[in-house]
């Protein structure tokens, strides 16, 4: 069997609920994963968003959340989960918003879609001191047994 990522949030490429965005409470969503590679010592997660600013016109991918040497004995992130609840070993990267945590979903406009992307890796990396997304996907490289995602999707409602 596959790795494989979901969520009770929202299904795969589903709409992402308002309490997990910059419009709710700005919590990160549950998520579960199951069918870990044999061989696998630690897992990474990166959620980004590839249409920014705009999906009719995307210049560039915004990076929400970054975990990485989450232990492959934990099989679950709860809801709403902070810095002292993560897994022990777990150790966080900087999003685009330039601090550790989840951002949720703020798109200024359309519809984008968020990648939640777990990688199954044959070691436990160093400590990378918050890394950003392309110095954690470079001391990935070469150690990525299996990867996954789950897509969901949100677009700010108008308030009225």
């Amino acid at each position: 069997m596959a790795l494989t990522l979901l969520s009770e949030a929202f299904l795969p490429n589903g709409s992402i609920g308002t309490q997990y965005t910059c419009q709710g409470e700005d919590i990160s969503p549950e998520l579960h994963w199951s069918h870990v590679p044999k061989g696998a010592r630690s897992l990474a997660l990166i959620v980004d968003d590839p249409d920014a600013p705009d999906p009719a016109a995307p210049k560039m991918t915004y990076v929400h959340w970054i975990l990485y040497n989450i232990p492959v004995s934990s099989n679950a992130l709860p809801e709403a989960i902070t810095e002292k609840q993560l897994p022990a070993g777990t150790l966080e990267g900087k999003n685009d918003w330039h601090k550790t945590g989840y951002g949720g979903p703020c798109p200024p406009i359309g519809r984008h879609r968020y990648f939640f992307k777990l990688y199954a890796l044959d070691m436990v990396l160093p400590d990378l001191k918050q890394p950003t997304k392309a110095e954690l996907e470079a001391a990935m490289k070469g150690h990525i047994l299996e990867k996954t995602e789950l897509i969901g999707t949100y677009q700010k409602t108008s308030i009225k």
